[in-house]
C-alpha cells in the first residue's frame, strides 16, 4: 500500500530531527556555525539542507517528481515548514533553490532570484561573505572546512597560490596562517571581487602580499617561472567550456598536465592540494611527475559529510 503524504512528512521530520540532534551537537562542540545537516537522506525528500548561522539554505535535487506544479508547490511548502520547525528557523530565514522559478505559492520563502542577500559568517575565527540567494553556490564550500584548516597550519612564511579560487576562502586561511604571499587566480571577475572582499574583511588587503589574478588557469600556469611557490591549492571544475577559456577543461583528461605545471612552479619539497568533485576520478600516477601522491580524502572529510562526501582530495609533494 502506498505511503500517504502525511506519513512521508512524518518520516522526513523524524529523520531530520535525528540527524540535526547528532550533527548540531557536534557543530556546537566544534564551534562550527555553517554545516550541512541533510543530504538526500530519504529518496522522497531529495534536498540538500545547510545551516548558515541563523539561516537555512535548501536546494532541491533535480528529478522527475511526477507532480503537477500545484502539487509540487504544496509538497515543497510542507517540507520547508517541517525543516523550519525542526531546525528552529523562521520562514523569512529559509532560502530555497528551486528547480522551478515560477512564483507559485512559495513567495513567503526567499527564492534563489532574490537580489543581493549577503551576510557574514564566521568559520574558525575568520569572516566570510555568503549569499544564499543570488548564485548557484553560497560562496563557501563547506566540504573543504578541514582542508582549509590544513592549509592554514602549513602556510607560515610560504608563498601560496590558490587556483580556481572561487571566493578565495583558501586564500583567507593561508593569509591567516601567516603566508608571506598569497596569489588568488580565477576566471570569474565576480568571484575574484568576492575573494578580495573576503580578504579585506579579515584585514588582508596589502597589495604587495595579497594579489588576485583574472586568468584562465590552464594558460596562466604556463606563464609561471619554475620554483616560485611553496604551497598550491587547486580545486578545478570537473568540466568547463567557458567562452572565456582558450580551451575546454576535462579534469580526468587534463589533471596530470595541470598538476605537472603546478609541480614545475613549486620549490622542491613544496605541497599541492588537489581536489576534484568528479566521482569516477582516477589519478594517472604514471603521468604525474611525483612519486609522493597521498589520498587525503578521508582525512579532510568534515563531520557533517561523513559517509556522503563525493569529492576526492590529494596531497602531492614536489621531490
Amino acid at each position: 500500500m502506498a505511503i500517504q503524504e502525511g506519513e512521508k512528512l512524518i518520516m522526513f521530520r523524524n529523520r531530520l530531527t535525528k540527524v540535526y540532534r547528532h550533527l548540531g551537537k557536534q557543530a556546537r562542540r566544534l564551534g562550527v556555525s555553517c554545516y550541512r545537516v541533510y543530504d538526500h537522506d530519504l529518496p522522497e525528500f531529495p534536498f540538500c539542507i545547510e545551516v548558515y548561522g541563523e539561516k537555512l539554505y535548501v536546494a532541491e535535487y533535480r528529478r522527475n517528481h511526477g507532480m503537477t506544479e500545484e502539487e509540487h508547490d504544496t509538497w515543497m511548502e510542507n517540507s520547508l515548514q517541517v525543516a523550519g520547525e525542526v531546525l528552529g528557523v523562521g520562514k523569512e530565514h529559509i532560502f530555497l533553490k528551486l528547480r522551478q522559478r515560477k512564483p507559485g505559492r512559495l513567495g513567503q520563502y526567499q527564492k534563489l532570484d532574490a537580489v543581493q542577500h549577503e551576510f557574514e559568517v564566521v568559520e574558525s575565527g575568520l569572516r566570510f561573505i555568503v549569499n544564499l540567494s543570488d548564485y548557484l553556490d553560497t560562496g563557501l564550500f563547506l566540504d573543504h572546512r578541514v582542508t582549509r584548516q590544513q592549509v592554514r597550519g602549513l602556510a607560515a612564511g610560504k608563498r601560496v597560490l590558490n587556483l580556481f579560487a572561487y571566493t578565495g576562502s583558501f586564500s583567507v586561511y593561508a593569509a591567516a596562517g601567516a603566508a608571506s604571499e598569497v596569489v588568488t587566480v580565477d576566471l570569474s571577475k565576480t568571484y575574484l571581487s568576492w575573494a578580495e572582499r573576503n580578504m579585506a574583511l579579515n584585514g588582508f588587503a596589502d597589495p604587495d602580499k595579497y594579489r588576485t589574478v583574472h586568468a584562465d588557469v590552464k594558460q596562466y600556469l604556463k606563464t609561471l617561472p619554475e620554483n616560485q611557490f611553496d604551497l598550491i591549492v587547486m580545486d578545478p571544475p570537473t568540466f568547463s567550456n567557458s567562452k572565456r577559456m582558450d580551451d575546454i577543461l576535462d579534469i580526468q583528461r587534463d589533471h596530470a598536465g595541470l598538476i605537472n605545471d603546478c609541480l614545475r612552479s613549486m620549490r622542491p619539497g613544496g605541497l599541492l592540494f588537489f581536489s576534484t568533485n568528479f566521482r569516477k576520478f582516477i589519478p594517472d600516477k604514471e603521468k604525474i611527475n611525483s612519486p609522493h601522491i597521498k589520498d587525503i580524502t578521508r582525512a579532510t572529510t568534515p563531520f557533517d559529510f561523513e559517509g556522503r562526501l563525493f569529492r576526492w582530495c590529494y596531497e602531492i609533494k614536489k621531490p
